[in-house]
């Protein structure tokens, strides 16, 4: 049964409330927190080719499984100290990038934005 990050969050927000972390969850903690859980789940993929990465063991992926549950948990507490609404400000960003990116310009070509003539 899926879960939605509200329900997500509730049980986060009541999984810090019960061990009286919140006081530790500011923002500032909470992205640092995020970052260094991405750094993690970066040693998972050092140093493996392209091949590799793409076909992991079931430990190496259970493994990366609990580092992007750790860095979605980070993100969604983050999100709620801020007040923001993820599933909004996505929705936002993908028409900001569907604007920067059209298709007929980029199909199949990873380059940024600024980096497409005018």
């Amino acid at each position: 049964m899926p879960d939605s990050l509200g329900q997500l969050n509730t049980r986060l927000l009541q999984f810090a409330r019960e061990r009286d972390w919140e006081q530790f969850h500011t923002p500032k903690n909470l992205a640092m927190a995020l970052a260094g859980e991405a750094g993690e789940l970066l040693e998972h993929f050092q140093w493996l080719t392209e091949t590799q990465s793409a076909d992991l063991d079931a430990d190496k992926q259970r493994a990366v499984a609990h580092e992007l549950a750790d860095i979605l948990s980070y993100l969604i507490r983050l999100s709620e100290r801020l007040g923001i609404d993820l599933i909004a400000a996505t929705e936002e960003k993908i028409a900001i990038n569907a604007q920067r990116y059209p298709v007929e310009k980029v199909r199949g070509d990873a380059r940024r934005a600024s980096e497409y003539p005018d």
